[in-house]
């Protein structure tokens, strides 16, 4: 499910390439989380907030926020900025 992310303020690169990037980071680690029947989609980026959503197993799990973390620093890496990365509710839609 393709959810439509809206950024409202980009410094290191232009809107676009912004969330290109944090899309293909989220996109190289969903296979790792779906072997173990979890997932992560992306829900919106506020600034250096970067809301997203963990589902299936990743609910439960204890090493969720060892899974956040690690998906931080990649993004960290990638941007080249300091993000942080910021679990939502399971009921919660972009845009509501």
């Amino acid at each position: 499910m393709q959810t439509d992310v809206v950024e409202t303020k980009s410094v290191a690169a232009p809107e676009g390439d912004r969330i290109r990037a944090i899309r293909d980071v989220i996109e190289e680690i969903r296979p790792n989380l779906k072997r173990d029947g979890g997932d992560c989609e992306l829900i919106s980026v506020e600034g250096n907030k970067i809301n997203v959503k963990l589902t299936g197993a990743c609910v439960f799990c204890k090493l969720s926020s060892a899974t956040l973390e690690g998906i931080q620093a990649k993004l960290i890496e990638t941007l080249g900025e300091f993000v942080r990365v910021i679990p939502v509710p399971i009921g919660f839609r972009a845009g509501h």
